[in-house]
This record gives structure tokens, C-alpha cells and sequence, in this order.
């Protein structure tokens, strides 16, 4: 970004305020999304964070606008995360009942801009469920920290400026929330990153949904771990291993079911994805369902996070499927 492209964002061309902003939206609510874990809620914190800095554009200094965007946006997030006061979880998915999809549609927006550091906010590692549902158990600041140094890979000067402390503290905070993410997720930082999608991944999306179209609860339970976890949030249960996945089983394909299924693949969160439809006795049509999120460890589906029908339409999802 060019220093008279920032001089004018900052003074009164409202114009040229609006298509920096623009610019950079996706990668900002992708920002607010890895703070909030919430799609609609990111929308909304972007949303205020634009007014914010329209109407404080004389903060900007040396026309860094993207640096001071980002700014904005984590602080708006501090506030909406003081203003809700969600209870601390231990980190898992059934404990962050706001946790939302992100599309990989999405996220591809956010790195194609030109600006190659860019391309990080969106790497797998550090937006994948699991990720997130971790960075929900850090207290907000931490939180925030961590995510300016080690997803966003600024200095401790700027993780400083950006939370306005000091840079001695900005550092506490980071290994705080370090250390407590070794305890949820592998020990060294380097063994946090996810494997790119395989053609192992792509197979099991495939049985997933052969198993779904037909019914066929053996062939879910061939592509599942023994110690498969379920959630499906805001519904605060959990369900896990074979036992458990044979009784949700038996519900969605037994006799008493509430109907046929029908899925079509895709990807949310850089992970595999299936938009789930069903049809219920006498209709003639397959109805939007549930939204199935895969997480793959080997050979097997080691974990599934089901959302509502709701999120479809920003995934391209139909609403229906013609039997």
C-alpha cells in the first residue's frame, strides 16, 4: 500500500477509504473470524471496525492502512468477546456453542490478493476447527497475541503497538498463550501444521457420502475411528466411538428414520466438507440438512462437526436436490 493512497484513505475521500477497506475485507473478516470463531459474528466486527476507522482515519500512520485496519479489527474483537462474556471452555468443539463454517470459497479470496504475506491468514494449520476450537480456551488478549505472532507474523513491537502495551507484556502473553496450546494440541509449534488434502482424504469424502446416499452404516463405520468424535454445535453433546456412532447411525438409516439422504461434497475450514439433504416420506424432494465438517488422521475419520442448514448458501449449496 502506497503512503498517498493511505494520506487520502485518512483524510476526507471517502471514496478512497471505502475501496482500501474493500480491498482487504475477506482477509479481515477471516482476522475476526480466527478471534471470534464465529462467521456472522467476524461480519459483524468488520462491520464496526470500517466505521471505527473512517471516523479515526487521522490515527493512520505512515500510510501503513492494512496494518492499522488489522488493528482496529482485534480490538473491535476484545470488545465484543468483553461485551459477551462467554464462560472459559477447555477446548472442545461442543463447549463453543458460537462456533461456525468458514468456506474454502472463502478463505481463497483472502489469498489470492496480491500481497503475499496475505496468503498466511488462510494456511490449513491455523484455521482448521480443531485450531480455532483451541484458540477459543485462551483468555482474549492472549488470544489476540498469539495471533499476530505466530499466524500473522508480526514483530513484538507491533503486537505491542496493536494491543496498546507494552512490549515486555505483548511477549507474556504470547508464551501464556503458547504454552496452553502445546497442552491442546501436538507439543512443538512445528507439529501443529495439517497435512495438505490427499487422495486418502478425498476417498474417505467419497465412502462418506457413498455411505450417506445409501444408507449403509457399515460402510460408515469402515471409514470411522474407533475413537471418532461427533459434535454438532450449538448442541452441547458429544459423542464418541463406535457405540455412539452406531446409535446415531441406526437413528439416520434404521427403519424409524425420517427419511432418505442425499450429499454433495465440499470444503470448509480447508478441510473436507459434506452439505447433507433429506427426504421425508411424500415429499419429492431432497431438503438442506445439516453441514458435515471431516477431520481425517491416517486412513480414517477421526472426527466429524455438524452444523445446521443454515450456512448453506455461503458455502453455493442448494437449498433442495430433485430426487
Amino acid at each position: 500500500m502506497d503512503e498517498t493512497a493511505g494520506e487520502r484513505a485518512s483524510g476526507a475521500d471517502e471514496h478512497a477509504f471505502t475501496v482500501l477497506a474493500q480491498r482487504h475485507h475477506r482477509e479481515l473478516h477471516v482476522h475476526c473470524y480466527r478471534m471470534l470463531a464465529s462467521y456472522e459474528e467476524a461480519e459483524d466486527a468488520v462491520q464496526e471496525a470500517m466505521i471505527r476507522a473512517w471516523k479515526h482515519g487521522e490515527q493512520i500512520e505512515g500510510g501503513n492502512v492494512r496494518a492499522w485496519l488489522y488493528r482496529v479489527c482485534t480490538n473491535v474483537c476484545l470488545d465484543q468477546i468483553r461485551r459477551r462474556k462467554r464462560r472459559p471452555i477447555t477446548g472442545t468443539a461442543a463447549e463453543v456453542a458460537w462456533l461456525q463454517p468458514y468456506p474454502d470459497v472463502l478463505l481463497d479470496e483472502a489469498a489470492s490478493i496480491d500481497d503475499g504475506p496475505d496468503a498466511l491468514v488462510v494456511d490449513r494449520e491455523t484455521i482448521e476447527l480443531t485450531f480455532l476450537v483451541a484458540l477459543q480456551a485462551l483468555p482474549p488478549r492472549q488470544r489476540a497475541a498469539l495471533i499476530a505472532r505466530d499466524v500473522l507474523g508480526w514483530t513484538a513491537v507491533e503486537t505491542a503497538e496493536a494491543l496498546d502495551t507494552s512490549v515486555a507484556a505483548a511477549n507474556s502473553a504470547v508464551q501464556r498463550a503458547r504454552a496452553t496450546m502445546q497442552d491442546r494440541l501436538p507439543s512443538r509449534r512445528s507439529e501443529w501444521t495439517a497435512p495438505e488434502a490427499g487422495s486418502e482424504e478425498l476417498e474417505l469424502l467419497a465412502r462418506f457420502i457413498q455411505a450417506n446416499d445409501e444408507g449403509d452404516a457399515a460402510l460408515a463405520l469402515a471409514c470411522a475411528a474407533e475413537d471418532i468424535r461427533i459434535t454438532m454445535p450449538p448442541n452441547p453433546s458429544v459423542y464418541e466411538g463406535y457405540d455412539d456412532l452406531r446409535t446415531l447411525l441406526a437413528r439416520a438409516f434404521g427403519p424409524d428414520r425420517e427419511g432418505d439422504w442425499r450429499a454433495l461434497p465440499t470444503r470448509a475450514n480447508r478441510l473436507p466438507a459434506a452439505g447433507s439433504y433429506l427426504r421425508r416420506p411424500g415429499d419429492t424432494i431432497f431438503r438442506a440438512f445439516k453441514l458435515d465438517v471431516i477431520r481425517v488422521e491416517g486412513d480414517r475419520i477421526a472426527e466429524i462437526t455438524t452444523f445446521g442448514w443454515s450456512h448453506f448458501e455461503r458455502f453455493g449449496l442448494p437449498l433442495e436436490v430433485p430426487a
